[in-house]
């Protein structure tokens, strides 16, 4: 009964906060029902709605709490489905949250390994160095084992999580629900599938031993770069509810003065966020997709001094093999200003019905990317390209694939951060060369040459098996491949004895006739 009426009540709680902050007006704008707007006018007397409607609703949801200020940051990667003005205050979302008591976070790691917070650690700070809504972060120095000495940060998940998430969760699909059943752009806003898409976004970040994970794969994968640096996951001290990693020393990228104070080189470090973030994508398809400048220090130790330090692998993006080539198409063509070819690729990939105009198409993606050519390089947003076609690509019913939507929100991270850096950036000339090489790679005779070097063991396997398969298949064919025979003889010996009739039949009229016309003049009758 407690649970039935905790869910009511914040249930209760969630309808009023819309209401106070005229997020109804969303949703019943194109309802006809006037007898509901005039119970949520009487309801919320006296609101102030003066405010523009996306700052009522990031207003809102910060009113509402950890979870949905969380859903608030996702959905604001979805700028296919959200009207800029509200995508952009969305995207000022921030995880403002105070952090939880030390002793139950001292209690959650001693249940998660077993023993005494002494025994793991020779040092422990009380006092946690950042607090989100999913989890805070202590420093701390091992105690023994072959890691024995070391600096860790510790990540530490908010204790009963999955409860709270479940509930509001709940609440979300049926809200998601009302929006699709009374809002005119419901079907087109999907509002239950970017709940789903928040579902699986919160569930993987609950889980701290699949971001470490995350972690482990992209320090693998830029190992090599030397441009970045990635904490190592102590993985004997990785467990669901807590992540120890290597503690890193940096200063936040945001804070350029004390950098260029302290000799690192401004514009060679946007270059380099560049040059990372096009390395993750289109060499390794798997990135940061979450490289907001809380996330991201910069090094002042002598060794590794001036490079990127990457914090916070809850969310990354993937890109499968076919995403790639679309995207490398896609470029090349842009480059050329080929929007015929970008508007067949939309319709080859199938994210457009198969029946759209191809000229139509082109003539829209024309209008969004030529006025761009027009202007300094320095100035030409990706993002903002990528944003625009996006938009675009609403009236032609497009499916948006979401790792490209992800991939977009994160260029414009990177873009931002770049000409906060150097507002002299020019993202073009630092990424079309690194473009082109990798778009050569890509669908040349490197690419295939490598693809053959990875298929020979298994074509070494094949090849000597190839004659005695092809011998056993002849002498031991299937019984649907003889049925089929069977069934063409005997079709074709139907068909010779239909001729015969026909040849026959010819042969005994035209001896009828000549006997006609020949018998009575050579006197036979």
């Amino acid at each position: 009964m407690s649970q039935w009426l905790s869910r009511w009540w914040r249930g209760a709680f969630i309808v009023w906060v819309v209401l106070r902050h005229g997020l109804d007006e969303l949703v019943l704008s194109s309802f006809e029902h006037r007898g509901l707007r005039l119970l949520t006018r009487v309801v919320s007397v006296g609101r102030n709605l003066s405010a523009p409607r996306g700052q009522r609703l990031r207003e809102a949801l910060e009113r509402l709490g950890p979870i949905f200020v969380k859903f608030g940051q996702v959905l604001s990667t979805r700028r296919d489905l959200l009207p800029p003005d509200i995508a952009d205050e969305l995207a000022r979302l921030q995880d403002r949250v105070p952090p939880f008591s030390t002793d139950v976070a001292v209690a959650t790691i001693e249940r998660a390994f077993g023993k005494p917070l002494s025994e793991v650690f020779a040092q422990f700070d009380r006092q946690p160095v950042a607090s989100a809504s999913i989890a805070q972060v202590h420093f701390a120095t091992l105690r023994g084992g072959r890691h024995g000495g070391r600096e860790v940060a510790v990540k530490v998940l908010r204790p009963n999580m999955l409860p709270v998430i479940e509930k509001d969760l709940s609440l979300m699909r049926m809200m998601a629900g009302w929006v699709e059943t009374l809002s005119a752009d419901g079907k087109r806003l999907k509002p239950r599938e970017v709940v789903a898409e928040f579902d699986k976004y919160l569930h993987d970040e609950l889980d701290l031993v699949r971001e470490a994970a995350n972690a482990a794969q992209l320090r693998r994968n830029m190992s090599d770069l030397n441009l970045v640096l990635i904490p190592e996951m102590f993985w004997d001290y990785c467990h669901t509810e807590v992540m120890v990693m290597e503690r890193m020393h940096g200063l936040p990228i945001n804070r350029v003065d004390e950098l260029r104070q302290r000799g690192v080189d401004i514009p060679k470090l946007a270059r380099d966020g560049v040059t990372i973030f096009f390395t993750q994508v289109f060499r390794d398809g798997f990135f940061h997709a979450d490289m907001h400048p809380g996330n991201i220090q910069v090094s002042v130790a002598p060794e590794t001094f001036g490079r990127y330090i990457s914090l916070d692998f809850g969310i990354v993006g993937t890109l499968t093999e076919f995403d790639k080539e679309y995207l490398a198409q896609n470029f090349t063509a842009f480059f050329r200003r080929d929007y015929k070819r970008v508007a067949e690729l939309h319709i080859e990939s199938g994210w457009v019905p198969a029946h759209t105009r191809v000229d139509e198409l082109e003539s829209a993606i024309r209008a969004v990317c030529e006025p761009y050519f027009d202007r300094p390089l320095k100035e030409i947003s990706l993002g903002m390209v990528l944003m625009r076609l996006f938009q675009t690509s609403r009236r032609f019913h497009v499916e948006i694939q979401p790792q490209l939507v992800l991939l977009q929100k994160t260029l414009l991270n990177i873009e931002g951060l770049g000409r906060d850096l150097d507002p002299e950036l020019d993202l073009w000339h630092t990424a079309k060369p690194f473009l082109e090489k990798w778009m050569v790679d890509q669908v040349g005779p490197k690419k295939l040459w490598e693809r053959l070097r990875a298929e020979a063991p298994q074509y070494a396997k094949l090849l000597p098996a190839i004659p005695r398969l092809l011998h056993d298949y002849l002498a031991h064919r299937p019984d649907t491949a003889q049925a089929e025979l069977q069934a063409l003889l005997a079709e074709q010996r139907h068909t010779n004895r239909l001729l015969q009739g026909l040849v026959y039949a010819g042969l005994g009229f035209g001896l009828g006739v000549a006997l006609m016309v020949l018998g009575p003049r050579w006197g036979w009758w």
